[in-house]
């Protein structure tokens, strides 16, 4: 599963815990189920009991299909990955102090007659890999390897109490892997902030290459890509989309007279007063580069977008821009035009038909609306 909608960094690392939580213990069950299977094979009297190993089966198969159906399906929120963390967590250290209790069963059993050997070894193994697999949370991942490892340990302690050097031996394994996991833990939170840091940067890039770094609206990169595939949509939902062009009248002139840097200035407040008009949260403002500007209107009619269009040009002609001891007087010409599924059958027809308008309305004597 990847992140359908942008999240904080925090929400982002409960994502990726959870989705590496269940990646790992998906069918992390069935070796519980095969470690069960292994200990009724390998016991002197497999065709005895059955009964019992037939209910501890069943139980396993269980847990391995709760693990599989407990998914972080649709999970975007923090607060939702956070609590499906805590069950999935329980679920875990539940089936751990099962299987604990079962391995110390066997041992206690007489019945079972299965060597201690086997039942030592899974212990061990199965404690190990709860330390190698699940280090994203130390705490409850060290509780999953106490519970698989102890009631095992403690019932061969009790066993062999007049020599518990081999039971000393487990302890001092156990203890040993306690530290790994404190190191792996360490490392998958490493992992997890380079790969956040990653995430920042790429995103950062991303946001760059769509973003006019003097403006702050997007550039013509992003008005490509948003049109094409605005357009698509369009197409499959029969909705209005409405493209506004909008050209500086004599800008050049600002440059000559004022400087460039009072140029640039210019169209960082021509982009404030855009921001002012077409402020809808659907409307998309973008510079297309040097003073020619575009306004995206999905689901806008034509009256609408000329309307704002008009409203936008009346404005920007009665309150001059104000600069650092400089009031700017300044135009502009404006090409308006909505989607039309006979006449546009490319993003680029689309696109040109509204720029026709705009170079009409410039070649009528500029400060003016034209209609596509």
């Amino acid at each position: 599963m990847r992140p359908e909608v942008k999240m904080s960094s925090s929400a982002f690392k409960l994502w990726r815990e959870a989705n590496d939580m269940h990646a790992r213990s998906r069918f992390g069950g069935f070796y519980y189920l095969l470690a069960w299977c292994l200990l009724w094979l390998t016991s002197r009297t497999p065709t005895q009991n059955l009964w019992l190993w037939l209910a501890g089966g069943v139980l396993l198969l269980a847990f391995v299909m709760l693990r599989i159906a407990h998914e972080p399906r649709g999970h975007q929120l923090e607060a939702d990955l956070g609590q499906w963390l805590r069950r999935h967590w329980q679920l875990m250290l539940l089936q751990a102090l099962i299987w604990g209790l079962m391995l110390a069963g066997v041992e206690l059993s007489q019945a079972l007659q299965v060597s201690h050997l086997m039942v030592m070894l899974t212990a061990v193994v199965f404690a190990t890999a709860m330390a190698f697999t699940f280090p994203m949370r130390r705490r409850p991942c060290a509780v999953g390897m106490l519970l698989i490892y102890l009631p095992a340990t403690a019932v061969k302690f009790w066993h062999e109490r007049e020599t518990p050097a081999e039971s000393a031996a487990l302890l001092m394994y156990l203890a040993y892997m306690m530290l790994f996991l404190h190191r792996w833990h360490r490392e998958y939170r490493i992992g997890l902030e380079r790969e956040m840091r990653l995430r920042q940067h790429s995103e950062e890039l991303d946001q760059r290459s769509r973003t006019d770094a003097l403006t702050g609206l997007g550039n013509r990169y992003q008005f490509n890509v948003l049109l094409a595939n605005w357009l698509a949509a369009v197409r499959r939902q029969h909705s209005p989309l409405a493209l506004v062009l909008i050209d500086i009248d004599w800008f050049k002139q600002v440059n000559d007279s004022h400087g460039h840097r009072a140029g640039d200035l210019c169209l960082h407040l021509f982009a404030e007063r855009m921001r002012k008009v077409f402020r809808r949260d659907s409307d998309v403002l973008l510079r297309l580069g040097g003073e020619e500007f575009a306004v995206l209107m999905p689901n806008t009619s034509l009256e609408q977008a000329l309307q704002l269009a008009e409203r936008f040009r009346s404005e920007l002609e009665q309150q001059p821009l104000q600069l650092p001891a400089l009031s700017l007087s300044i135009t502009c010409s404006i090409g308006v035009g909505d989607y039309l599924p006979l006449c546009d059958d490319s993003p680029e027809a689309f696109y040109k038909r509204v720029d026709d308008a705009l170079y009409q309305a410039k070649s009528k004597g500029r400060n003016r609306v034209e209609l596509a």
